[in-house]
């Protein structure tokens, strides 16, 4: 575990263990590297080097109040992987940090990265518009907004109580520790980052960058996601990826990593081996 310091004096949380083909870990909003605590064991045990970062303003990075947009995570990214010298790489993210693994995949230096893997991402872009008619309407962020503003602390107890687990659904069986490790992860973070965090995930438009990607990328989705809407994600980022395979979940979460790690694992190592 260490610190990078990027170009702009941001520090950057990370976690490094094992050896062998390295594999880098992009967490969703507003949490940390910590969300990958299962993943990273799995894969470790299974011979690779796992790598997880706190994104900027998150987790034990710096509390930035700048820079919190994609282009800047990506760039932070690419410093991370030129700092660990990583080649051939498989880039994982989930949720934001699927939008993270594509802006910054799509500007990779050759060489640096092998295959990439888009969790219940965000791309190719979530708010609604008339090039986006399946999209989420503004209000809905605006609404993320006025509740971090109002009672963070609350908010992040709803968020993963209900709909980030689908523990909201009937006969879901709800873990508490899931709930309190978002929370607690949730609070690590900056406010401000946090709060601009929220238009980089909904507002950023990845149509190009997922166009540009030249390496195999594997997509997953559980379609009964309350957070990333399946429909207007999964399917559309498979069309524009040139090496795209999509694969559906039926009646899976958006937090699908965390609840049901014994199908999401496994799929992901015969993908890396593929």
């Amino acid at each position: 575990m260490g610190f990078i310091t990027t170009k702009d004096g941001t520090e950057i949380f990370y976690k490094d263990w094992g050896a062998g083909q390295p594999i880098v870990f992009h967490h969703g909003w507003p949490l940390s590297a910590d969300d990958w605590d299962n993943q990273m064991l799995f894969f470790l045990e299974n011979g690779y080097r796992v790598i997880a970062h706190d994104r900027r303003g998150h987790g034990r990075s710096t509390q930035t109040a700048t820079g919190n947009e994609m282009d800047t995570y990506a760039a932070d990214v690419a410093e991370l992987a030129k700092a660990l010298d990583l080649k051939e790489a498989v880039h994982i993210g989930h949720s934001t940090g699927g939008g993270e693994v594509a802006h910054y995949v799509a500007r990779a230096e050759p060489g640096r990265v092998a295959k990439a893997v888009l969790i219940g991402a965000v791309p190719p872009i979530m708010v609604k518009s008339e090039k986006n008619p399946g999209g989420l309407p503004i209000e809905v962020f605006d609404g993320f907004r006025a509740a971090l503003v109002a009672n963070r602390a609350q908010f992040y107890i709803d968020v993963p109580s209900g709909p980030f687990y689908g523990f909201n659904r009937p006969g879901a069986k709800i873990s508490q520790g899931l709930i309190e490790n978002w929370w607690r992860q949730g609070m690590m973070g900056g406010a401000k980052a946090h709060y601009d965090c929220i238009k980089a995930f909904s507002e950023t438009d990845f149509t190009e960058d997922l166009k540009k990607i030249d390496v195999p990328v594997l997509v997953m989705h559980g379609d009964d996601d309350q957070i990333v809407p399946y429909a207007d994600s999964a399917p559309l980022s498979d069309k524009l990826l040139k090496r795209g395979t999509l694969k559906t979940y039926e009646g899976l979460p958006h937090g699908l990593c965390a609840t049901h790690p014994e199908i999401v694992n496994p799929d992901l190592l015969a993908f890396i081996k593929g």
